[in-house]
This record gives C-alpha cells, sequence and structure tokens, in this order.
C-alpha cells in the first residue's frame, strides 16, 4: 500500500451488550485482526453487562490490539460509541457491529477515501447473511435498510452521500471534535424498540458544522451482517418502519424537515415505486414472491408514514427528545 492513506492510523469500535452474540463478537474481531490495512487498535465498548465484560477481558487479555471498555455513558448504542471515540488514538475511528464480519480489504478501501483531505467519512456496503440461508422471497431488497443493510437504491461505486450508515462507517477524529458525539436518546437500547438514524443525525450535524467537508461510501468497503430468524419475518419488518418512522421524525424536528428528509424524498417517490412496479411485474411473470415484495413495500411505507406522523406529535409536544455532548478525551499519536 503507498500513498497518503498508507500510514493512516485507525481505530476500530465495536459495541456489544449481550453474551448471546458471543461467537459473533469474536468473529467480527478476527475480521478486523486480519484486515490488510492493519488496524492500530480494536475498542470493544460493552453496554453496561459485567459479566460480558469480564469474560472478555479474560479472552483478549494477551491481545494488546484489543481493548475492552464499560460503556462510561447511559445505556444504548450511541453512548456506547461516544465511549470508543473518546478512549480511541487512530487518526479515523472506525465502526464495525458487533455481529458482523469486515472483508479483507475494508479498512483498506476506508483509508485509500481519506486520500483526500476534504473527505470526512467514509461508509461501505452491508450485506446480509440470512439465519435461513436466503433472503425471505417476500423481502424487498429497496428494505434492506430493515435488517441493518445496505438497500437497493443507494448509488453504485464511490459516491458523496448525505450521510453514512453506522455500523460499517468511519469518521475522521475531527469530525467528532467538529460536531460533537452521537446522539443519546434516539439510537438503539439493547433489545428495546429498534430505533435509529443517529448516524444520520450526526452527519448532518457535521455537514453544518463543517459546510465543506465530504462525506462519502464506498461499496468495496464490505462487510457481512448477519440477519437473525426473527428479523426474517414481517412482524419485525413492520416493526422496525414503525420505529425508522419515530426516528426519523426526532431528526426532522432537529435539523428541519428539508435536510432532514433530503435523501428519504428520492427514495419514496422513484426507488420505491419502481420496487412495486417490479414485484407486480414478477407477480404477473409468476415468479416467486413478486406480490408479496410489492405488498411489502407498500406496507412499510404506510407504517413508516405512520411511525413518522407519531413521533411528530410527540417532538411538538416534548415528549421525545436527545442529546448531543462533546466527546471527550481521544488524543492520538
Amino acid at each position: 500500500m503507498s500513498g497518503p492513506d498508507a500510514f493512516l492510523t485507525v481505530s476500530v469500535v465495536i459495541c456489544v451488550y449481550t453474551e448471546d452474540r458471543w461467537e459473533d463478537i469474536l468473529a467480527a474481531v478476527a475480521s478486523v485482526r486480519a484486515q490488510s490495512h492493519p488496524a492500530r487498535e480494536t475498542l470493544l465498548v460493552v453496554d453496561h453487562n459485567e459479566a460480558l465484560r469480564e469474560r472478555l477481558l479474560k479472552e483478549y487479555k494477551e491481545r494488546g490490539d484489543v481493548r475492552v471498555l464499560a460503556n462510561a455513558g447511559p445505556r444504548g448504542l450511541s453512548a456506547g460509541r461516544n465511549t470508543g471515540i473518546a478512549a480511541s488514538r487512530g487518526e479515523v475511528i472506525a465502526f464495525l457491529d458487533d455481529d458482523a464480519v469486515a472483508e479483507r480489504d475494508w479498512l483498506r478501501h476506508f483509508a485509500e477515501g481519506y486520500a483526500d483531505p476534504a473527505v470526512i467519512a467514509v461508509g461501505g456496503r452491508t450485506v446480509p447473511i440470512w439465519a435461513s440461508g436466503r433472503r425471505p422471497v417476500w423481502f424487498p431488497e429497496e428494505f434492506d435498510w430493515v435488517v441493518g443493510c445496505t438497500y437497493r437504491g443507494l448509488p453504485p461505486g464511490r459516491v458523496r452521500v448525505r450521510n453514512v450508515l453506522g455500523g460499517n462507517a468511519s469518521f475522521r477524529r475531527e469530525a467528532f471534535d467538529a460536531a460533537g458525539g452521537f446522539a443519546t436518546g434516539i439510537g438503539r437500547d439493547g433489545d428495546k424498540r429498534p430505533l435509529g438514524c443517529e448516524e444520520t443525525e450526526l452527519c448532518i450535524r457535521l455537514s453544518r458544522a463543517r459546510p465543506d467537508a465530504v462525506l462519502l461510501i464506498d461499496d468495496r468497503a464490505v462487510i457481512h451482517h448477519r440477519v437473525p430468524e426473527v428479523r426474517e419475518h414481517f412482524a419485525y419488518f413492520r416493526t422496525r418502519a414503525y420505529a425508522e418512522g419515530l426516528s426519523k421524525a426526532l431528526v426532522a424536528r432537529s435539523v428541519g424537515a428539508d435536510k432532514g428528509l433530503e435523501s428519504e424524498r428520492r427514495y419514496a417517490t422513484r426507488v420505491l415505486p419502481a420496487g412495486v412496479l417490479r414485484g407486480l411485474r414478477d407477480a404477473v411473470l409468476a415468479r416467486p414472491g413478486g406480490a408479496g415484495r410489492a405488498g411489502a413495500i407498500v406496507a412499510g411505507v404506510l407504517t413508516a408514514a405512520g411511525g413518522y406522523a407519531v413521533g411528530s406529535v410527540r417532538a411538538r409536544r416534548g415528549g421525545a427528545s436527545f442529546s448531543v455532548a462533546p466527546v471527550e478525551g481521544g488524543a492520538h499519536g
């Protein structure tokens, strides 16, 4: 590897919360340790689970490149990420889900993106690993974000975007100096309602703080994300779509609907109608799942819209909020 990105130091943060994912956590760490562009360190941030923290400390006590930390903030993914950012020592901080594995050149492609000094964030492509071994025939690719994966409608290649997706993303350290950390009160909290959008809110806030900043997605930076069996069912699909609507309402309330829903308008007016037509065409051609995919897209849109309406009312009444704090620490050298 050569060029200005060759010596870029990257810290990888993996937030964990349950021993049920023990084998997944070990696999995630192993995939980071096998990178062609070596990580400076891997930080495992444990979300208020002392038994898991102690078990991980024992597992990695001989590994100087793996550090185990307790979430220093309130329970939830956002505070865990902020804990990792504050403790990290790399010039770039990358985030990997605890139930995902990165391909060997994942960090190399991230690092290449930072050869341009204007780039402040680089995300990648997340591919689902279905527990059943195959995609459910009714599950539309346009809604793969429901299971934390890259969805149909995102542009291919290395392209400029409004926001990266949190489970497969990286940021320069100065991004957090400029904009603060991930907002608490908006993202996931263990197995509770699957809220999201914390990375969207951060990226919009970052673009406001640094209008000249460039955010990229490079679809060569690939991770493979496990989708448990329970998330292959329509009940989870519906719950996650509703939660996304709630989350989007919070973001729009904070940053304004114009910016908060900028990408979603194109998705709703172009990508989803094309998906419905594709599903109906497949149904006419007697291809498996065509009608189901078309119906799921319509149901997903209506459910998310319902969540957005409820979330908007709550936000106006002051019943839902989130907070952003500066991230302390994080000196690198």
